[in-house]
């Protein structure tokens, strides 16, 4: 590998995305990120969308910012969030923007899909958790209300396919970002139409799925491939893990814990524990369940800088440290935390349900964490961080012992890998409720697992086990023993 290899990745997430270039030479690589910018949810007479024109027009600044600068690109990668998608029509029109995951459109569609086919029906067939965000339930919302541009589609592309549409023209449906949607057969991995169309979806604009590793088409000459387009899986694909004894955290707005075993695992445990079965790379299966993780905390820091206090993280840190015999709990899970008007007045309320708390013992503790907008002053701001991470500990162990009961082999370690990664007080809390060691880190595992593939593609490494080999010799990650 004496030759120099140089890969883009666009790493895409739900409030912002960035570009990482890495140079691979002489058997190692370096990456550096390169561009950044904002995406976010924007609302249109009561309907929530991604701007997907401007996330395209940021690739193409970044794209043009590097031409300038004469780098040379061997090959790009995209990897996005899941289940969103849009619509391409017949002379290749974009029909609009993609409706967002968290526009409520979708709440009680679940129930209603039931009446034509059984929970247990969909489940069995897709092996995905019920959420009423998944594709299919969105699709099924948006036949009901007769939305136009999936009237008027050729074709339906999940957002990092799209993306990579408005880059080379060129439509494909890749395999992880699929998985996500609800209406994949496990046993073919590909589309089963006939659940669509007994929902009376239009099932015709389907494309047929590829695998990672795919080109797609060409940009200025620079060949889009086909990675591992869920964000998640290319975050697995990351993971410095020495064999297969382990599970995975992906913690960022949410928090993804799982373990790789190279089938489905789809039965009546894990359908009544509403566990996942996605696709990962080299045709293993993500079995893992989705928990809110660090959305909680991002929301309140939303609602606490518009009081005035703008608390960094190395902040909140010590605060969670400053209270961490604080005893409130809530289950991040609960729907009241999906995308309340004002997280801190809910969190409040939650913990007051569930603890008695004393006004002398709390109340002005510390002034900088003041009261807050619509909540009792009794709970600070600091026992709200610590009530948070406590409560992700807790849930981790729960959904940690789960997992050990579906596992084909013993879990050893806790691999934890994203942004999340680096809240060490987290981490150790973590480590303490589950009672095994927690390795921290890599925090750019989706960029880097982006890379990977594209590495892969170019014959630069065999398989996952080699990419994880390099990976875990190129950065330092942590270790957390209980104590």
């Amino acid at each position: 590998m004496a030759d120099k290899h140089t890969f883009l990745a666009f790493d895409c997430g739900a409030t912002s995305g960035r570009a990482v270039l890495a140079t691979f030479e002489g058997g190692r690589f370096d990456m550096k990120e390169v561009y950044r910018f904002p995406s976010g949810i924007i609302e249109l007479h009561g309907k929530y969308y991604w701007d997907i024109l401007a996330i395209y027009e940021h690739f193409r600044k970044c794209l043009s910012s590097l031409k300038q600068e004469g780098v040379r690109i061997d090959s790009i990668g995209i990897d996005t969030w899941g289940v969103d998608f849009g619509f391409v029509a017949d002379d290749g029109s974009l029909l609009g923007n993609p409706r967002a995951y968290r526009d409520p459109y979708t709440d009680g569609i679940p129930e209603k899909v039931y009446e034509t086919i059984p929970r247990e029906e969909l489940y069995g067939a897709t092996g995905i958790q019920i959420m009423n965000f998944n594709s299919i339930f969105q699709l099924y919302a948006q036949t009901r209300e007769g939305f136009a541009p999936l009237k008027n589609a050729k074709s339906i592309l999940f957002v990092p396919d799209l993306l990579a549409y408005m880059l080379t023209g060129k439509q494909v449906c890749e395999y992880t970002i699929a998985s996500t949607s609800g209406m994949m057969d496990q046993g073919s991995r590909q589309f089963n139409k006939g659940l669509l169309e007994k929902l009376g979806i239009r099932a015709d604009v389907l494309l047929p799925i590829v695998q990672p590793g795919e080109e797609i088409g060409r940009f200025e000459g620079m060949p889009v491939l086909a990675v591992a387009g869920h964000d998640t899986a290319s975050a697995i694909a990351a993971v410095p893990a020495s064999d297969e004894k382990f599970a995975y955290l992906s913690s960022g707005t949410w928090s993804l814990m799982g373990i790789e075993v190279p089938q489905p695992i789809i039965n009546e445990g894990s359908a009544f524990l509403n566990f996942t079965n996605e696709g990962g790379i080299e045709g293993t299966t993500r079995f893992l369940k989705n928990i809110t993780g660090m959305w909680l905390l991002e929301q309140c820091r939303k609602v606490w800088k518009a009081e005035g206090k703008d608390y960094s993280y190395p902040e909140l840190m010590e605060m969670a440290r400053a209270e961490a015999s604080f005893p409130g709990r809530i289950n991040p899970d609960d729907p009241k935390f999906a995308n309340p008007e004002n997280m801190v007045a809910v969190i409040s309320s939650e913990v007051e349900r569930s603890i008695e708390i004393s006004p002398r013992a709390t109340l002005g503790r510390n002034d900088k964490n003041g009261s807050g907008l619509g909540r009792n002053d009794n709970i600070t701001d600091a026992q709200i961080v610590s009530c948070i991470y406590h409560s992700l500990a807790d849930r981790y162990k729960q959904v940690l012992d789960m997992l050990q009961g579906f596992a084909p082999f013993k879990i050893e370690k806790l691999h934890i890998i994203g942004g999340g990664s680096a809240n060490e007080l987290l981490n150790q809390w973590t480590a303490d409720a589950i009672g095994i060691p927690v390795v921290a880190g890599p925090t750019e595992a989706t960029a880097i697992g982006n890379i990977m593939l594209q590495a892969k593609a170019a014959g630069l490494v065999n398989d996952r086990w080699e990419m994880r080999r390099m990976i875990a010799d190129a950065f330092e990650v942590k270790t957390y023993k209980p104590q």
